[in-house]
């Protein structure tokens, strides 16, 4: 099961089952923020791997945001074949804990939430416009990968156009198409995206400005008011830029 929006949820053997607090439950920290969790009882032994992962990344919004509150792994992760090897080394390293299971289960738990979200992309329908069928697009995805890869870089028409492997005339009418808005405002949005995320870590508007590829503090300054409104020096003291994403096996 994999919660994007970090709904609050309850694990229960049944729905009226009132679920028993951690303080009655044994708790061993394996390393880092791995812990395992014991609680006795009777009847057969069930074993279940639970986290949780905090992204840092607004520029990931608009997929986050497409996502339902629940999807479940065998509903999306059929045809991929590392899902159930994967599933099956965890349950192993969780089984039986050894020196590094703690790093080695947080790096697999990255993975495997990595992989059902590509399930799920690649799941989700086929839909002609918006930014699913964006990264879908063999050439628009390319162009988006970019930018989202090195969004401070000094992008124009031209060379998005070269790295999608199509004409500029051709790559602006599919882009708005997909899209419902030109790649240099698109770009521009992604910039504030992150920016919003860059300030709330308490960078100054001068390191977000730099970084993001603004020739001055400036001309930062009055693209971040246009876009979102507000200045970015209320933006720095005002957020923490973090959603959280839950899953469970």
């Amino acid at each position: 099961m994999l919660l994007p929006q970090g709904v609050e949820h309850r694990l229960a053997s049944k729905p009226d089952v009132v679920g028993d607090s951690l303080k009655s439950c044994q708790v061993t920290k394996l390393g880092g923020n791995v812990c395992e969790v014991v609680q006795e009882g009777t009847g057969a032994t069930s074993t279940l791997f639970c986290g949780s992962m905090a992204l840092g990344a607004n520029a990931l919004n608009p997929l986050i945001a497409l996502m339902p509150p629940i999807i479940k792994g065998c509903d999306v992760a059929g045809n991929d074949p590392i899902v159930g090897p994967l599933l099956a080394a965890m349950t192993a390293e969780a089984s039986q804990p050894q020196i590094g299971s703690a790093t080695v289960l947080s790096r697999m738990a990255d993975v495997l939430v990595a992989r059902l979200i590509r399930c799920w992309v690649n799941c989700s329908g086929a839909s002609t416009s918006g930014w699913l069928a964006a990264i879908r697009d063999p050439h628009i995805g390319r162009a988006l990968a970019a930018m989202h890869r090195d969004p401070g870089h000094d992008w124009t028409l031209e060379t998005l156009a070269g790295v999608a492997g199509q004409s500029r005339s051709i790559f602006a009418e599919r882009f708005s198409a997909i899209l419902g808005e030109g790649a240099a405002r698109y770009l521009a949005r992604l910039r504030m995206q992150l920016a919003r995320e860059l300030l709330g870590q308490n960078m100054s508007v001068a390191e977000v400005a730099s970084q993001l590829g603004y020739e001055s503090e400036a001309s930062f300054a009055r693209a971040f008011k246009r876009i979102t409104s507000v200045s970015p020096g209320v933006v720095r003291r005002t957020i923490s830029g973090r959603t959280d994403m839950e899953f469970g096996l």
